[in-house]
């Protein structure tokens, strides 16, 4: 095997597949639907199976960091689904929101932290994407880091008319850090989101400098 040959396995790559029309099984704040799937590989018969998707599109996730006090902005909020996984559903997170029809992920970016920290970044970064959960739903997440004043935030924040109650709070980069070492915290994009601070907070001002 080349390096190159190395190179192309580890990435993800498009998939020869037959999907049938969907059918919608289900509807809430989001379609959840059924599809017939043919997938097919070189010299083999094709592998039928059917597949439920909850279609969730693309959200916005943005680390809000206040590099002149060294902290990062954080948001605490009630999650119906990690209740009853864990019992601990007063959840620990970072900004983030779905992206509406009209706007790009980078203005999601923005209304997001103005809706639920209360203050606008003043420079957006765009970082890395990720899907979560891609065994049952098409949710793209797109991560951001946003550089905030941390003093002009909110007490209480969230859209009242999606009954959204955040509690953003401001805490030091190195105690957000260490929280993720003690694994204080389950949320998947606060996880991955201080993953990524810790690996790049000695150049933070450089991604800054990129959008000034």
């Amino acid at each position: 095997m080349s390096e190159r040959d190395g190179i192309d396995q580890l990435a993800d790559r498009e998939a020869n597949v037959i999907l049938s029309p969907p059918e919608t099984i289900g509807r809430g704040f989001m379609a959840y639907e059924r599809y017939e799937v043919s997938l097919r590989r070189d010299g083999e018969p094709p592998l039928l199976q059917q597949r439920d998707v909850l279609r969730a599109s693309k959200v916005a996730a943005v680390i809000p960091v206040d590099l002149a006090r060294d902290a990062v902005v954080l948001i605490r909020q009630f999650r119906l689904p990690a209740h009853l996984a864990t019992g601990r559903g007063d959840m620990v997170e970072i900004v983030a929101g779905r992206v509406d029809p009209h706007e790009t992920a980078t203005e999601a970016a923005r209304r997001e932290c103005i809706e639920e920290i209360g203050v606008a970044p003043d420079r957006v970064v765009e970082l890395y994407s990720v899907l979560p959960t891609p065994g049952i739903t098409d949710e793209q997440i797109v991560f951001f880091v946003g550089h905030v004043d941390s003093s002009s935030v909110l007490q209480r924040a969230g859209l009242a008319e999606e009954d959204e109650d955040t509690e953003p709070f401001v805490v030091s980069i190195e105690d957000a850090l260490a929280a993720l070492d003690r694994g204080a915290f389950a949320n998947a994009l606060l996880v991955s989101a201080m993953q990524w601070l810790a690996l790049n907070r000695a150049r933070l001002q450089e991604y800054f400098s990129r959008a000034a």
